[in-house]
């Protein structure tokens, strides 16, 4: 029988924090076959992403491994000094990091930063390594390669420098490649292409994949083994069918009960038919307020119309082009409602966010926001509707001083807005941490000193601190493990019953929208296709679009695994 690629056995790992030491790891024993998908899934938190890179000793200057070996080949990863890990890392081991804002290089183009893994392990020379970059990124699923190729990571969206990421991973045809929620920022259908890709490496080439991810759909369709991690330690191993039809862990079994699912919608209560507003109105009429205080449900509290950004790309043959991100929009709004965003990455999703929210102004078209026309607001008017809308970002690192303690990131809008003094504001921040899921001890670490989620959880909190009229979700939830998403989407709906704030919520995750929406809007090339409530859209498609969209959706076997269960 063929050995196991990599072998872990009885790996450990700590990170040294403010004199203490936290045990990360604790004797994690972890088989990677050749020609296989193992997924590793858990909770934020749960020593995954620790894990996988002790792989390549890409661990924080903090961590260390403290016992255990980790087997690839001839070599034991844990004992190779610098100079020999850097023969393995990139040519025979790709890694796909969760965090593209922190891994892509800022000041150089993305075709460059392809090319140069070409360049430093001899696949290509100087002048022929881009056109091998160009390459690469086609296969990673870029739709215009040659133009990704000239630009720099801040041109792209999210899930854009995710692919570019991947295309750095795969761009030496390693034998494993470790992807660390490589697909948690990438639309289904795109998500697809990329998993279609990394499981065609695995059939074509014999790589393997150690695949850490919170999806559990995702790990259900792509793994043939699955790794199960709570505290630091595998609780559950074994085969992805076996492992998902007959858990044998508790654990294991409530991640499979909190999984999101479009065969099952939440009941949404009503909103009350009042709420207060403890925001200073956008216009600078006082009646505003008192219409704002005791509000209607049918009463829009954002409209867009005929909205249309466009954006001037890098010139092409001596002529100047540009690209139209969003394209005639309209959009309604209503308090108390979360209207969902989806489609594709790059579809103007996050841009006509952007253009409601008063961050980038439009091409031309118009925002309404209570009935005020914010399209040009400045000044004291833009500062208004600032206390009066919120965004969660999609990258919840690149939005969170690294300087700041959490304490201080969250209770920072209250300081900028000078709300309550300092009790008040940090009984605020006590219990904002209490209903995102995290712990009173959280408020003196630095965002560095978080996982991936626990970060999310923070800029969640910190949009809530001023009691918003409007929350902008970019993708609030893609970072959160199943369990805690499950809390956070609740967190949302309550505090939505009772406070009446509106939701513009961006997502690529169907079954999330289709829990947490009243109405959904689908774009695609900055258009909006289809709209309509989630029931009828998602179970009756009229656009060609929504059915590809729908088709995508990972979990085929997840489910049918629930339906075995019951």
């Amino acid at each position: 029988m063929t050995a196991p690629l990599l072998e872990i056995r009885r790996l450990s790992v700590s990170y040294r924090v403010r004199g203490e030491t936290l045990q990360a790891v604790r004797g994690v024993d972890l088989d990677v076959w050749p020609g296989q998908v193992t997924a590793v899934v858990g909770e934020s938190g749960s020593g995954k992403s620790t894990t996988a890179h002790a792989v390549t000793r890409l661990l924080a200057a903090n961590g260390r491994i403290d016992a255990g070996t980790i087997r690839f080949g001839r070599h034991d990863l844990a004992t190779l000094s610098e100079a020999e890990l850097r023969t393995v890392r990139g040519a025979r081991i790709g890694l796909v990091p969760q965090d593209p804002t922190v891994s892509l290089n800022p000041v150089k183009r993305i075709g460059e930063q392809v090319a140069e893994v070409l360049r430093i392990h001899g696949l290509a020379t100087r002048r022929s390594a881009a056109v091998e970059a160009v390459a690469v990124l086609d296969r990673a699923g870029l739709p215009d390669a040659a133009l990704t190729a000239r630009q720099y990571p801040h041109e792209l969206s999210g899930g854009m420098r995710q692919r570019a990421l991947i295309a750095v991973a795969i761009a030496a045809k390693p034998q494993l490649i470790i992807a660390d929620e490589p697909t948690s920022a990438l639309d289904v259908t795109v998500q697809r292409v990329i998993l279609d890709h990394l499981q065609s490496l695995t059939e074509e080439l014999g790589t393997a994949i150690l695949l850490v991810t919170h999806d559990l759909g995702v790990a259900a369709d792509r793994a043939q083994r699955l790794v199960v991690m709570s505290g630091g330690e595998v609780v559950e191993a074994g085969g992805t069918r076996a492992v998902l039809t007959d858990p044998q862990h508790a654990y294991t079994r409530r991640l499979l009960a909190a999984a999101p699912s479009l065969t099952s919608v939440r009941h949404r209560t009503p909103v009350a038919a009042a709420a207060p507003v403890s925001a200073a109105p956008v216009s600078a009429t006082p009646s505003s307020s008192a219409a704002s205080a005791a509000f209607a449900e049918d009463v829009p509290l954002v409209e867009a119309r005929h909205l249309v950004k466009e954006f001037r790309l890098p010139r092409s043959g001596g002529e100047t082009r540009t690209l139209r991100a969003v394209d005639d929009v309209g959009l309604v709004l209503r308090r108390g409602r979360t209207l969902a965003l989806v489609g594709e990455s790059g579809s103007g999703k996050s841009t006509t966010a952007r253009l409601v929210l008063g961050l980038a102004r439009p091409t031309s078209g118009q925002v309404l926001f209570d009935g005020t026309d914010v399209t040009t607001a400045k000044g004291a008017q833009l500062r208004r509707l600032r206390r009066r809308a919120q965004i969660v970002y999609q990258n919840p690192y690149a939005s969170l001083d690294p300087r700041f303690s959490i304490g201080d990131v969250i209770s920072e809008p209250l300081r900028a807005f000078k709300v309550g003094d300092r009790a008040s504001r940090l009984a605020r921040v006590r219990d904002l941490l209490d209903r995102v899921a995290l712990s009173a001890a959280t408020l003196e670490r630095r965002p560095a000193e978080l996982s991936g989620g626990q970060r999310q959880r923070v800029a969640i909190a910190r949009a809530l601190a001023l009691s918003p009229d409007l929350v902008v979700c970019d993708e609030p939830v893609s970072a959160l493990d199943v369990s805690v998403q499950a809390q956070v989407l609740e967190l949302l709906e309550e505090l939505q019953r009772d406070t009446g704030v509106a939701y513009l919520f961006i997502s690529h995750d169907l079954a999330v929208v289709r829990r947490i929406a009243h109405q959904v809007a689908v774009m695609r090339a900055g258009r909006v296709v289809e709209t309509g409530p989630p029931e009828d859209l998602f179970a009756t498609p009229r656009h060609a679009y929504t059915r590809e969209l729908l088709a995508a959706i990972p979990g085929g076997r997840l489910t049918g695994a629930a339906a075995s269960r019951r």
